[in-house]
């Protein structure tokens, strides 16, 4: 098995062993001047990894002229676009409060680096990650129902192990259960501030990042993480993946308890 696990005592000493973690895969690629590729998750679960990891690269003082991010996900509204960036749950909001506008400017990042996977041509954000290389990093929390990004389980009498893995970038349509659960977590209980569907990268570029970093700190999380331990890569499991993944971290608090509810604006 290849997946590592690492337990840390609390939410901090999470967000700092992944901040450290992240900022140290990057720094060659960086230092070289190749086309870096990050791929990035949001959620409470991220929230002083994003403060830690700014501050991380700031002091390091390395241009990131060729570091692309490509976030996971961005809710779809009922026109079929993203939802507006005023959006109270926009995904492209809480990356720009949380990280981009921490970053200095001098460092070199520019909004063309940064990449969300489009609605209206989904295939696109697959495209341009092949086209500079593949993701370097991905970073990942874990859904409450063992889903990564809004790729969300399926049983395997609907579609295979490996063609579960296959799956490109598209438009999801989300379950009752993340539904909920991203209401509590996010919208205040609010269930119809939650969008019914969302677009997601696929299955196919998170497993071919050449590492992947997952976090995980609430009680909830404790049982999909318990069926990745017990189990194999199955559909019904999404995260389970990372299992037979060839560089894939798992780093968990000892006490599984993540920030408390805040507004992402």
């Amino acid at each position: 098995m290849s997946l590592q696990w690492i337990r840390v005592d609390d939410y901090e000493a999470m967000s700092a062993a992944g901040a450290a973690r992240i900022a140290a895969s990057l720094e060659p690629g960086l230092r070289a001047g190749r086309p870096v590729l990050l791929g990035l998750a949001t959620g409470n679960t991220m929230l002083v990894l994003y403060r830690r990891l700014a501050e991380s690269l700031n002091r390091r003082g390395l241009s990131l002229a060729q570091l692309h991010t490509f976030n996971l996900d961005e809710y779809v509204g009922a026109d079929g676009r993203w939802v507006p960036v005023d959006h109270p749950l926009s995904y492209r909001a809480y990356m720009e409060k949380n990280f981009f506008a921490r970053l200095e400017p001098g460092l070199g990042l520019n909004p063309d680096q940064i990449h969300f996977p489009d609605p209206a041509s989904p295939a696109a954000v697959d495209d341009l990650i092949r086209r500079l290389g593949g993701l370097d990093l991905q970073l990942l929390g874990i859904g409450f129902n063992g889903h990564i990004a809004f790729n969300e389980p399926m049983f395997e009498a609907e579609i295979g192990v490996e063609a579960f893995a296959a799956l490109p970038t598209r438009v999801i349509d989300l379950t009752e259960r993340t539904i909920e659960t991203n209401a509590r977590l996010t919208a205040g209980g609010d269930r119809t501030k939650v969008p019914r569907q969302a677009v997601s990268l696929g299955m196919k570029p998170i497993l071919e990042a050449r590492e992947i970093l997952l976090l995980a700190c609430f009680p909830e999380q404790q049982e999909p993480l318990g069926k990745m331990l017990r189990g194999r890569p199955t559909p019904e499991l999404p995260a389970s993946y990372l299992v037979d993944h060839p560089n894939s971290t798992i780093i968990y608090t000892g006490d599984t308890i993540c920030l408390e509810e805040r507004s992402l604006r």
